[in-house]
């Protein structure tokens, strides 16, 4: 057993979010234990990780063996088994380094203890889960949630729960991104079906940004530190044939980087409430810049250690909605995309379609005169048409299976959103119910629910000008 203390500083905070503490690991050992201890507090948040001997910095394609954020104070590494968020396997004789994340450190400083127990006992050397390749031959569109948690990171919940809740809410698929780790494929890998395709993804999440990664195998270095390592995350993503999507780019956790190219914002997370509206608005302003960007939806959801009952605060709340000529992960990385797709509220939120002719959602037209709108299931509601002059069209939605060909000349884009109207009064009565007697969340005031417009579905949308 070794155990070392260091004294960390806001200077270093300063110099590097993450703080290294190095110990040796000799020949022959086939299990590392690590505890943490520090004294907690508002003030004072440090989060935990592991490198083996491989790490050659950022960023790096090897070494990485294992991160918990702020959500465990221990872990282990075996040759046959490790703590969730950590990567069994080889134990690589060495320098291997404990990785504190400086979230928070006040004004003072203050002290980690890290203690180390290394073991040589026996053990298996297992292999990691292969991937597998699930077919669904149908085409027709298909419902998933493209962000969520369990307890491979800062969730309670086991993969098993979530595997569960995603049965129960009727999804397709869904793509799971805990927090800079890819761990939970030791359960996601084998369990992925053509009844329910899991996705591969991870959140990379740091101090001032999260991004989605989206179909990648391997882990992908988050160790950002400037506002250019966006760059580095784009071609780390991409070198892969990955896809990079920013993470709710409003309060509390904005993107303070430099903007990447990536290919999908996540422009709708939870709830509506949860303050979408900035994150729409940001959407917004890049594609008046000229930028093309999928538009995608995800709940955020941390499963819990139990299963709960369908409502406005849980998984696929929101939900997108892509088309597929058949459902595979391959197909589902396409037309996110490519912008085949809506987000609406729930599983069994209105339906929106655009199309251009012969042209969908996230395809391109020479010009523009004319929109087919399909919408199911809000009558009462309003459409309203979008470009780059904000809203052209405002329209009831006169029945709950509405088809309308609109007159419509548009500047380098036309979006649509479903406002709440005849179901507004309903839906916020089913927020405030979940809420259980509790304030409202996230610094929400009472205003907020009785003046945001209150969208229950968005478009991707279509491009106006080759």
């Amino acid at each position: 057993m070794t155990t070392i203390t260091a004294a960390i500083t806001r200077a270093d905070q300063s110099n590097n979010p993450y703080f290294y503490i190095p110990f040796e690991v000799p020949p022959g050992i086939t299990r590392i234990d690590v505890t943490l201890a520090y004294a907690k507090a508002e003030d004072c948040i440090i989060d935990l990780g592991a490198f083996d001997p491989r790490d050659t910095g950022y960023p790096t394609a090897h070494g990485f063996r294992g991160w918990s954020g702020g959500a465990r104070d221990s872990f282990f590494v075996a040759t046959d088994d490790a703590t969730p968020g950590y990567v069994h396997g080889d134990i690589q004789p060495g320098t291997w380094n404990v990785i504190l994340g400086l979230y928070k450190i006040p004004e003072a400083g203050a002290e980690a203890t890290v203690t180390i127990t290394l073991d040589a006992a026996p053990r298996k050397l297992e292999p990691q889960p292969a991937r597998s390749f699930p077919l669904r031959e149908r085409s027709g569109w298909y419902k998933g949630d493209l962000h969520c948690h369990t307890f491979h990171s800062d969730a309670r919940g086991a993969p098993e729960l979530l595997h569960a809740a995603a049965q129960q809410a009727g999804l397709d698929f869904l793509a799971i991104a805990d927090h800079n780790t890819i761990t939970q494929r030791r359960y996601f890998h084998p369990q992925s079906s053509p009844d329910l395709v899991f996705v591969r993804a991870m959140e990379i999440t740091t101090a001032i940004g999260h991004a989605n990664v989206f179909g990648v195998d391997d882990w992908i270095d988050f160790r950002m530190t400037r506002a250019s390592d966006a760059h580095v995350l784009e071609r780390l993503v991409h070198d892969k044939g990955g896809l990079l999507s920013i993470n709710h780019d409003k309060p509390t956790i904005p993107w303070d980087y430099d903007f990447p190219a990536a290919d999908c914002q996540e422009v709708w997370q939870s709830t509506w409430l949860a303050w979408n509206w900035v994150a729409l608005e940001r959407y917004q302003q890049r594609l008046v810049s000229g930028l093309k960007l999928s538009a995608i939806g995800g709940s955020d959801y941390h499963q819990p250690d139990r299963l709960l009952p369908e409502g406005p605060l849980v998984l696929a709340r929101p939900t997108t909605v892509l088309y597929l000529d058949a459902l595979s992960e391959d197909a589902i990385l396409a037309a996110m995309k490519a912008g085949h797709g809506y987000i609406t509220e729930s599983p069994t939120g209105p339906h929106l379609e655009l199309r251009a002719g012969d042209t969908p959602m996230g395809g391109t037209v020479a010009s523009l005169t004319e929109i087919t709108a399909i919408i199911r299931g809000a009558q009462g509601d309003r459409l309203s048409l979008i470009d780059a002059s904000g809203t052209i069209v405002d329209i009831e939605i006169t029945s709950d299976d509405w088809q309308a060909t609109l007159p419509v000349t548009a500047q380098k884009f036309l979006r649509a959103e479903i406002i709440a109207a005849a179901s507004r009064e309903a839906l916020i009565a089913d927020f405030t119910s979940a809420l259980d007697g509790r304030d409202l969340p996230w610094q929400l005031k009472g205003a907020d629910l009785e003046t945001q417009p209150l969208r229950r579905a968005l478009s991707n949308p279509i491009y106006v000008g080759l």
